[in-house]
């Protein structure tokens, strides 16, 4: 390697080193991921509690009341709380979810073809998350 393959200090390639961080910037990270994590867990499991039971009642054919419903898009505003990075998307998911559960509060029963817009809109999230691959970054 001759002298002048050296990177110089004004070579726009050759990279800065990160300032290190304070014990305090990765604690506040660190819990700030654990609660996303946490959020992610708790919003998925009451989603899956509420669609379980729509489920159950539209292949079993009995009625249900509002709770499912309520649980799950309770927990539906709970996982976008905690998976959603772009805040206007994150709280527009988060206003429809609380909006739908006191609309079905308020309205006080539940139609079959309520149940099934539920199932069918999870469905097809599901199908899309499981499709997307998600970006590499780099």
């Amino acid at each position: 390697m001759a002298p002048t393959d050296l990177p110089t200090p004004q070579d726009p390639q050759r990279s800065s080193p990160k300032p290190p961080q304070s014990p305090s910037d990765s604690q506040e990270s660190s819990g700030d991921h654990q609660m996303r994590v946490i959020g992610l867990m708790v919003g998925t499991a009451l989603m899956f509690i509420g669609f379980l039971n729509v489920f159950l009642s539209i292949s079993g054919g009995f009625e249900i009341n509002v709770v499912p419903f309520l649980i799950y898009f309770g927990g539906l505003a709970v996982w976008a709380n905690a998976a959603i990075e772009m805040p206007a998307v994150r709280y527009g998911v988060m206003a429809a979810a609380i909006g739908l559960a006191l609309g079905f509060f308020h309205y006080g029963e539940v139609l079959f073809w309520h149940k099934q817009v539920v199932f069918w809109a999870t469905v097809i999230i599901v199908m899309y998350f499981m499709f997307n691959e998600p970006k590499k970054p780099g």
